[in-house]
């Protein structure tokens, strides 16, 4: 039977299906409507629509959303693209399709296909981070997910960011109501934000590493005090999980210096006098998360 996956983003909504031994058949990428639940839907099953008559084939439909399904109310929460939160976006889904779907945050549908056949494949801990719109984080452990009581395993990115210095303790305000979480810091927009409190300058993250790749000093320093909060936001996980590989994910995964940087940082934090964790670039790209969401449905 096929399986199609959907990885809703906070700007692009992809889609993939894939037949009985993973391999891929067809990926379509649309759009995401901005705060429109409504035009959000229709996306989600127009594409669906689409995989299927390319196809000429029916499938399961697993999707990753930006956020988590309550396990009380069974409604949206904790989504960083605030307008599913609150809404009863499986039943919605399931009632336009008349079929069942099922539905898993993004970063645990991410660390799903990378401890699989990815970066983590021959790990038995693995921590996956995704760093693009927001920062979200899953845990695997010998290739099952750790959802957790609260349908929350892996969120990083909404504790403060740890061992802060003057300039960070109060922190910038995040939609989640708190002021200096992770995700504030290490998201793409929070990258550029603090470029731009520096500088004055709106850039993208890619070409404030530009910038730093062509000598420009403060997007040189931008990213060093990137790296540092990196190190330090990653050590916390290790000194609570301790996993054997932590795979990068999102926008912000493709900046390859932080591969050899954020290491050479985080020993200064870890409670370890020998570190054997690895930080990886992920295997499948852009497809881990919408590949993970397939998988939803063994």
């Amino acid at each position: 039977m096929m399986r199609i996956g959907i990885d809703l983003g906070g700007t692009k909504i992809e889609g993939i299906a894939l037949n009985d031994n993973s391999d891929e058949l067809l990926r379509h990428r649309v759009n995401t409507p901005q705060h429109d639940y409504p035009a959000t839907l229709t996306a989600i099953v127009d594409l669906i629509s689409h995989l299927e008559t390319k196809t000429q084939q029916t499938g399961s439909v697993g999707i990753g959303i930006p956020g988590a399904v309550s396990t009380n109310t069974e409604l949206v929460k904790n989504a960083n693209s605030t307008w599913l939160i609150g809404q009863s976006l499986q039943k919605d889904i399931e009632t336009l399709l008349n079929k069942p779907v099922r539905i898993a945050n993004d970063a645990n549908c991410f660390v799903m296909s990378e401890a699989t056949d990815g970066a983590g494949k021959n790990a038995e801990i693995v921590f996956g981070v995704i760093i693009g719109t927001g920062t979200g984080g899953g845990i695997s452990i010998n290739r099952q997910l750790i959802i957790g009581a609260n349908a929350i395993g892996g969120e990083w990115g909404h504790n403060p960011l740890p061992w802060p210095d003057t300039s960070e303790i109060s922190g910038p305000n995040c939609y989640c109501g708190k002021q200096g979480c992770i995700e504030t810091y290490l998201s793409g927009p929070g990258f550029a934000k603090n470029f731009k409190q520096q500088t004055g300058k709106d850039c993208s993250p890619a070409e404030i590493v530009k910038l730093a790749e062509h000598g420009d000093n403060q997007a040189e320093q931008t990213l060093q005090v990137y790296e540092d909060q990196m190190a330090r936001a990653l050590a916390s996980v290790i000194n609570i999980i301790d996993p054997h590989v932590i795979v990068l994910g999102g926008g912000m995964s493709n900046i390859e210096r932080l591969y050899a940087n954020v290491p050479k940082r985080w020993g200064d934090y870890i409670f370890s006098n020998e570190i054997c964790t690895k930080l990886l670039p992920n295997v499948h790209g852009d497809s881990s998360g919408v590949r993970g969401a397939a998988w939803l449905w063994k």
